[in-house]
């Protein structure tokens, strides 16, 4: 059976198939796609910003975004385009992440890989001294037998 769900758009209702987004809020979007390939398409706008591009053809940022996102639109013969990033928000042209952000995440996660294996070290030593402590006993009988 056919999934039925909202558009997340526009909230009407429609039948979920190919797209997620009602037919309606689909065409208006290729309409928009039209408008900015068109745009990019002229020689003297090769160049041109993603404000200039919004400023010029009316669609929203977002969904420049999502073209550049979805490779509609490459950023190799529009060099001036891009998206912004998932964590700070810098314009960049592949991935979710910028290079600093992503330099960021591995750091940390080799910062707590580090902590770990502190940990597991520190625990082991202290295993290993509580074996030993518990391996030596006195008895009062041999005190006793050597006086």
């Amino acid at each position: 059976m056919k999934d039925v769900a909202n558009c997340p758009r526009c909230g009407k209702i429609f039948v979920k198939a190919l797209r997620p987004i009602c037919q309606h809020c689909s065409r208006e979007q290729e309409d928009n796609f039209d408008k900015v390939s068109k745009f990019m398409r002229t020689r003297q706008n090769r160049m041109a910003t993603l404000r200039q591009v919004h400023e010029e053809t009316k669609v929203p940022l977002e969904q420049i975004h999502q073209f550049i996102r979805e490779k509609r639109i490459l950023v190799s013969q529009f060099p001036n385009l891009g998206y912004p990033c998932e964590s700070c928000g810098t314009i960049i042209q592949e991935g979710r992440v910028c290079e600093s952000c992503k330099d960021n995440i591995t750091s940390g996660l080799e910062q707590l890989e580090k902590e770990k294996d502190f940990a597991e070290r520190r625990a082991a030593a202290e295993q290993a001294e509580k074996k030993r402590s518990v391996g030596t006993y006195h008895s009062l009988n041999d005190r006793i037998s050597k006086k």
